[in-house]
């Protein structure tokens, strides 16, 4: 639905040991990186002004149709003993008219820190992906496609919050007997009030062969000092478990979280599907998520998609996406985070074709 201390010294001197320790000259490279996608997107209902109301069908040319039109710079410096320096600068763009899109409005929008690695673990600060959102990711049939895929119930419910959190450290452990975790802060940045603006997140992972599960909380507040174009300070609680299994070429994989927005809604939302990579040159997957709102269950929605993705190259793809989604009482699931975010009430059937390429 919408919606509108101190450390001791001696702990800080020994974690500042372990990532130290060994420093030397190095080797260091900066990569250019990116990608372009945008399809055709039909609707057959669109939401209007007022929630829920039909403005009738659509074709439109959207940016992102499988994944995100990103540009960005990457680099890593080897400082030796097994010590490694990395940053990353992400932006989203719109090939359609040249513009910012995705991510939180701003120029780098979608990543931007720097990172230490070694034996220990990835100590990262900066503009990053929360561990609550790249948990769902791991659980998510669709890659989450920006089609028919969890991430639309994400934003959805939670806009770009958690997604691309600002002011954030975060600490992910090196793996340890098929055990990984991740912790993350967000600091308000608001003098005389810590609660303002403040995220945490952590998860845990547990793998073994072809099996997966894992689960992750995500805590945030309203205000700070980040506001950015696209709503990233919004005052929410998430928690999720999610499993995965792969046999072969087919992976499948269930998902089970829970949006609580303050002041507003408390969100189920139940998923679950899989993805069969057909031949190396093509991979089809597909998926249905059941949202429920505990707070009123008379609103409700059941969002399915199917898609096939053609690899040309190693750089070039093509993919057709087909879905529908169902929205009873106030719910209004959309089925594509650019072009139908929001849906109208009733049945929308949604048909998307389109081109990614990578550089």
């Amino acid at each position: 639905m919408r919606h509108g201390g101190r450390f001791a010294l001696k702990a800080a001197a020994g974690v500042a040991a372990a990532f130290f320790a060994g420093s030397a000259h190095a080797q260091s490279s900066v990569t250019l990186y990116g990608a372009l996608d945008t399809g055709v997107l039909y609707t057959s209902k669109t939401a209007g002004a007022t929630a829920g109301q039909n403005a009738g069908k659509n074709f439109s040319l959207i940016e992102g149709g499988l994944t995100p039109s990103i540009f960005g710079l990457t680099g890593t410096e080897d400082l030796g003993g097994g010590l490694k320096v990395s940053f990353k600068l992400e932006s989203g763009i719109n090939p359609a008219n040249g513009g910012l899109a995705d991510c939180n409005g701003n120029l780098f929008g979608c990543q931007a820190w720097v990172a230490l690695d070694n034996q220990y673990g990835t100590l990262k600060a900066g503009l990053q992906y929360s561990p609550f959102f790249l948990a769902l990711y791991e659980s998510d049939p669709r890659g989450f496609s920006l089609f028919g895929s969890s991430v639309v119930n994400y934003v959805d419910n939670a806009l770009a919050t958690g997604a691309f959190s600002p002011n954030s450290v975060s600490y992910t452990s090196p793996e340890l007997a098929g055990f990984q975790g991740s912790v993350m802060y967000s600091l308000g940045g608001i003098p005389g009030d810590f609660q303002a603006g403040r995220q945490y997140s952590a998860s845990l992972k547990y793998e073994l062969g072809g099996f997966m599960i894992n689960a992750s909380i995500f805590d945030s507040n309203a205000g700070g000092n980040a506001q950015t174009p696209v709503q990233s300070a919004l005052e929410y609680e998430g928690r999720t478990i999610g499993a995965a299994y792969k046999i072969g070429p087919v992976t499948m994989k269930l998902s089970f979280v829970n949006y609580k927005v303050s002041g507003s809604f408390n969100n189920n939302v139940y998923g679950g599907g899989l993805d069969y990579l057909v031949t190396p040159a093509l991979d089809m997957n597909a998926g249905v998520w059941v949202t429920s709102d505990r707070n009123q269950t008379a609103n409700h929605s059941v969002l399915g998609a199917l898609g096939a993705t053609y690899f040309m190259s190693k750089r070039t793809s093509l993919y057709a996406q087909v879905g529908t989604v169902n929205n009873r009482g106030l719910m209004n699931t959309g089925i594509s985070l650019n072009g139908a975010l929001y849906g109208a009430q009733g049945t929308t059937v949604a048909a998307l074709v389109g081109l990614r390429h990578t550089f």
